[in-house]
């Protein structure tokens, strides 16, 4: 192995060959026919049903369960894509288990809900493996809408603009579409390339151009997409990572860790990635716990997931907890970083205990950290932006902005929540109601 000066513990292949694939397997194996029958089968279908409430995309649940059991997954699949476009995704990492299925009658009444999560998969991949797309383009219209950000919230806007027969073009920074989806999730949550064919399968629509490599604010101006296009949606995310603010943070061995989850996505060999040997997570999202699970899975030895308040202020879910401790990652609540001690490159990160309102303890401590991920959380980039609530777009309505003409939605716009089924919402209803204005139908 190939060691740098300043980080002779990063390297790669830690682990024998072997390992890599099944590290990196898919986290939730598909149901097979007769496991997805069973499941369904334990559906009330409820009239009032709780689950439909819990779906940010309000999606028929009891009917597409229904409809797997009567042995018709292609119309299951074609009930979810009607409010979710990006259904398959959102079946994989959705955290179902603090929404659809934590509603669950069953769930309530036994601790066991149906598994909505992994039957919304079975129906979405039988429709999109036989390559069949489930909707057709209305009459042109004539009117052109820019979308910006070709992540969940752009891409579901996108598609509902075409189907309903506006031409569509989609801009985003990156060299392939699909945000988050494809740079920003952990890589056994969606293997085998499976955001980019859900985005093949999406376009399918017709209607939508692609044009990558174009960033909000640097070549790409606002007002001009105004003046050029009928509509404008903003579905940018959140670019800019917060920084620590510690002395010492430009040492080597630190980076964001969107980042190296984004390497990790881009890999052809996972086995080429560098890695440490102690590695220090700074976060409590999913984000961190997404790095954290990684890191072991490429062969750290030891990894530490710190966060500055108690664990049930951790945003990521307590799936996710649990899956950062069952694979072996170790997490320290109630601690905020103080210092990044190390000549040259990281060596160790010095914490202080704090209490529940983050006042501190006066108590230090140092954990041994040869590469240190920064995942405190993400923040807006751009210029020449609507009007600002906190540090994200304002929005009303359905995503209108302060600027005529303007829309936005997921995590740039104030309401998002950092999951791909409410930037989906977002797009969807977002895109109704532009065409609402451009047919002064609203």
């Amino acid at each position: 192995m190939k060691h740098t000066a300043l980080t002779p513990g990063i390297i790669a292949g830690r682990l024998p060959p072997e390992d890599y694939a099944r590290n990196f397997s898919d986290l939730h194996p598909p149901l097979d026919d007769h496991e997805a029958l069973v499941a369904a089968d334990r559906c009330y279908f409820c009239h009032d049903a709780p689950c439909i409430t819990a779906c940010p995309t309000t999606i028929d649940i009891p009917l597409f369960i229904r409809q797997i059991v009567t042995g018709t997954p292609e119309a299951a699949a074609r009930t979810i894509f009607t409010q979710n476009i990006m259904g398959g995704m959102c079946a994989r990492v959705c955290p179902t288990e603090t929404l659809c299925e934590e509603a669950c009658v069953r769930e309530v009444a036994e601790g066991k809900p149906v598994l909505i999560g992994q039957l919304q998969r079975y129906a979405t991949d039988t429709l999109m493996e036989a390559g069949v797309h489930p909707f057709t383009r209305a009459a042109p219209t004539g009117k052109r809408v820019a979308v910006v950000g070709a992540g969940p919230a752009g891409l579901a806007c996108a598609h509902r603009l075409a189907m309903l027969g506006h031409d569509v073009t989609v801009f985003d920074a990156h060299d392939k579409p699909g945000g988050l989806n494809e740079y920003g999730i952990a890589s056994y949550k969606a293997p085998h390339d499976f955001a980019a064919r859900e985005v093949d399968w999406l376009l399918q629509i017709g209607g939508i151009e692609i044009r990558t490599g174009h960033r909000l604010g640097a070549g790409l101006d606002l007002a001009q997409l105004r003046t050029d296009h009928d509509a404008v949606f903003l579905g940018i995310g959140l670019a800019g990572v917060n920084a620590l603010n510690l002395e010492g943070e430009d040492k080597d061995g630190l980076r964001d860790a969107v980042d190296f989850i984004a390497d990790l996505r881009q890999a052809a060999d996972v086995a080429a990635l560098p890695v440490g040997r102690d590695v220090v997570v700074i976060g409590g999202g999913m984000t961190a716990v997404d790095a954290a699970v990684q890191a072991r899975l490429l062969g750290a030895l030891n990894v530490t997931l710190v966060y500055r308040r108690g664990r049930e202020r951790m945003n990521a879910s307590v799936f996710e907890q649990d899956l950062a401790a069952s694979s072996g990652v170790r997490i320290i609540t109630n601690a905020a970083p103080r210092g990044i001690i190390g000549n040259g490159a990281v060596r160790e990160i010095e914490f202080e205990y704090t209490d529940d309102d983050l006042n501190p303890t006066g108590q230090r401590f140092r954990v041994a950290a040869d590469q240190v991920f920064r995942a405190i959380g993400q923040t807006l980039q751009g210029e020449g932006l609507p009007d600002l609530e906190g540090r994200k777009i304002a929005v009303t309505g359905a995503g209108r902005t302060s600027v005529p003409g303007v829309w936005a939605g997921g995590d740039c716009a104030a309401g998002g929540e950092d999951l791909t089924v409410t930037a989906v919402a977002h797009g969807r209803d977002a895109a109704m109601d532009i065409h609402a204005s451009l047919t002064n139908a609203g």
